[in-house]
């Protein structure tokens, strides 16, 4: 018997739960189902370009647990991509976890996730530059 999966962290839910190619008619063996720790794990990797070592400490995972979730979700994604397949996304073994952002020297109010404004120095409380 195999080892259950441990809870992974995950920031946020996705604003879609399905992606399906234009033009395309399909039917349920041509879809290819994305667990939400798969698409924070790309989140995490690719779209906010952290290191695994980093990438797998906000998702309470080891490094090497997190390189196979996303391996995994590679592969799928490309298939999906390639052969012109629906894209599903299901639940799994996950707990919602908010990043820790910083605090607004001028508000003292912290956002709870980190943004593309509080990034470039802006507040998105009180919207004035730090």
């Amino acid at each position: 018997m195999t080892r259950p999966k441990c809870c992974r962290r995950i920031s946020a839910l996705p604003a879609n739960r399905e992606y399906i190619p234009a033009g395309i008619s399909y039917s349920d063996d041509e879809s290819v189902s994305l667990t939400l720790d798969e698409i924070e794990a790309i989140r995490l990797a690719d779209y906010e370009q952290l290191y695994q070592e980093d990438a797998a400490d906000r998702m309470g995972i080891s490094r090497q647990t997190f390189g196979r979730i996303v391996s995994s979700a590679h592969t799928k994604i490309a298939d999906a991509i390639i052969n012109g397949k629906k894209m599903t996304i299901c639940d799994g073994p996950v707990s919602m976890h908010k990043v820790t952002g910083t605090t607004c020297t001028r508000c003292d109010q912290s956002d709870g996730m980190r943004c593309a404004r509080r990034d470039k120095g802006r507040c998105p409380v009180c919207d004035k530059s730090n």
